[in-house]
């Protein structure tokens, strides 16, 4: 049972440890006192911002072809029902008038009686 508890001790001291590891980011290159450290930082400051800039970059352009993606399919969508439209235009045509359309036809108004 001792074993265990050492065991599992051990375990969290060295997973501990992993949490402690440098973060890349932006430093504060100036409170650096060799030019040599320095350099690194900005170095460092560099390589950030590039993989940050590609990374986003790539980002943005996954975003773009999903967009186009998504405009190209809407555009066979409104295709798709302008034929339909047109189909069914031809249809009505076809059919003729019907025949409630006579009632719904505008009537000429009365003429007013001449004057004598």
């Amino acid at each position: 049972m001792m074993k265990r508890m050492m065991v599992a001790g051990l375990l969290l001291f060295t997973a501990g440890g992993a949490l402690a590891q440098d973060v890349p980011g932006i430093e504060i290159c100036t409170a650096e006192k060799t030019m040599e450290r320095r350099t690194g930082c900005l170095q460092s400051n560099v390589n950030f911002l590039k993989s940050s800039l590609t990374k986003a970059s790539l980002e943005s352009q996954q975003k773009i072809d999903a967009a186009n993606r998504q405009i190209d399919a809407l555009k066979a969508t409104v295709i798709g029902l302008q034929n339909t439209v047109a189909q069914l235009q031809g249809q009505v045509q076809a059919l003729g008038k019907p025949n409630g359309a006579a009632k719904d036809a505008p009537k000429e108004a009365p003429k007013a009686p001449a004057a004598k």
